[in-house]
């Protein structure tokens, strides 16, 4: 029997990928023919910006749940035990307000330094030193809160209601932290010439988040307790 040999299609040239310009396997339509990167980076969000939203989802769900479970406790319970919030708190709050006002002020300043404008900007890492201060005030001073609750005999264990403060006022502390880290993180990079735009913008995202969240819970807690 005789076998029939198939001759293998003919390929025109002209309508493969250009592999000398492309800079991807021909794939044109990732990388641009110039080889330059800057064009499709546009089009793709940073990581860190990527990143901060879903740390911003997972600790906005965390709260809610405790935030259920706040009211769902006080609706069932006999033993809830009112009380009135430290006032140190309403402190608190205006330092954390300011601290984004700080921060704003610095990321202008410093996408105006990073812009090439060096001669009309002194010190931008100034304003972060300042946001970075005052962030450390608003963790002293919820520290403060604990103890003044502590000193009238309310601790973690003593009714369900201060068990619930201590665990968002500190919970929301830690995180707070988390902010300071990066605000650390941020300035270490800009004394080294180092920074990138988009992680000081995560990094002021963060952190106004944060203070958006202390109102929310500062309502909670003045609400149910």
């Amino acid at each position: 029997m005789a076998t029939t040999v198939h001759e293998p299609p003919k390929i025109d040239p002209r309508r493969l990928p250009d592999q000398g310009h492309s800079g991807n396997g021909g794939w044109r339509n990732l990388i641009p023919a110039d080889g330059d990167l800057r064009v499709t980076q546009e089009y793709s969000p940073p990581p860190s910006s990527t990143a901060i939203w879903v740390v911003v989802f997972a600790v906005t769900m965390m709260f809610a749940a405790f935030s259920s479970a706040l009211i769902v406790r006080k609706g069932s319970s006999l033993d809830w035990r009112t009380f009135p919030l430290p006032s140190v708190l309403y402190f608190n709050t205006l330092l954390l307000l300011a601290s984004s006002v700080t921060l704003e002020v610095s990321r202008r300043r410093v996408a105006t330094f990073m812009g090439g404008l060096k001669s009309q900007v002194e010190s931008p890492a100034r304003w972060l030193y300042i946001t970075l201060f005052l962030g450390l005030l608003f963790v002293a001073g919820q520290y403060v809160a604990w103890s003044q609750l502590r000193a009238e005999g309310l601790y973690l264990a003593t009714n369900p209601s201060s068990s619930f403060f201590y665990v968002l006022t500190a919970t929301h502390a830690l995180h707070v932290l988390g902010g300071l880290g990066g605000l650390i993180y941020v300035i270490r990079k800009l004394n080294k010439s180092a920074l990138r735009r988009s992680q000081l913008v995560a990094t002021a995202r963060y952190w106004h988040f944060m203070g958006i969240l202390w109102l929310y819970l500062l309502l909670l807690l003045w609400m149910k307790l």
